[in-house]
């Protein structure tokens, strides 16, 4: 089984990439292969809801000029996925955000029903809205979301600071293990049953009259 860990920082070994480093460690000690990708600093597109992915059904985005795709090939062979963003004015990295929509509209048959955490790394503040609104794209994908003793949160300014925070290292540790344990549970019977769902039935809130 592997882990596909994206660290949405534009800072290669900043405090999201420790956070990050942990919770790989933890997997590794528990059997879980893993693998760390930087989305890096160049430009990264948005989802322009153009649906070509869905037309093509390739699971690729018609973007292939930054490395949203590369992901989605990553994420062929992954059996969970762990989302690293530092907080920006209380949001996730915009490039990382906009990654994640892609790779759920684009990919979505590549993730659903795998198990996801996602990760809130800031200075001081801001970070439980990071959290949240990360796990509401996850929730929309039916992925199982892998919890910790705490919000899965950690504190650090400077590269490395997240080191010192005992607690934010507890909480990957822990997020870590019980992410292994899902993924033992899950495949131990050897190909998933999964649950029969409902098709989708999408509305909106607009009536018009007859």
């Amino acid at each position: 089984m592997k882990v596909l860990l994206i660290n949405g920082s534009s800072h290669k070994e900043g405090n999201t990439f420790h956070a990050l480093s942990m919770a790989a460690k933890t997997l590794e000690s528990q059997g879980i292969e893993t693998e760390i990708m930087q989305i890096g600093n160049k430009p990264v597109r948005g989802c322009i809801a153009c649906g070509v992915c869905k037309q093509k059904g390739n699971n690729r985005c018609t973007f292939d000029d930054d490395v949203c795709n590369r992901f989605l090939e990553k994420a062929k062979d992954a059996d969970g996925f762990i989302f690293g963003s530092p907080t920006y004015y209380g949001q996730p990295n915009g490039a990382l955000l906009a990654v994640v929509q892609r790779m759920l509209y684009a990919g979505g048959a590549l993730m659903r029903n795998k198990p996801v955490a996602n990760v809130a790394v800031c200075r001081r503040g801001g970070a439980s809205a990071v959290y949240q609104t990360m796990n509401m794209a996850f929730e929309m994908m039916n992925m199982p979301i892998v919890t910790s003793q705490y919000w899965n949160m950690v504190y650090g300014q400077k590269p490395g600071e997240a080191e010192l925070d005992e607690e934010g290292m507890q909480t990957m540790r822990t997020m870590a293990n019980n992410m292994a344990w899902l993924l033992k549970r899950i495949h131990q019977g050897g190909d998933p049953q999964y649950p029969e769902r409902e098709s989708w039935t999408p509305m909106n809130f607009i009536r018009t009259s007859k």
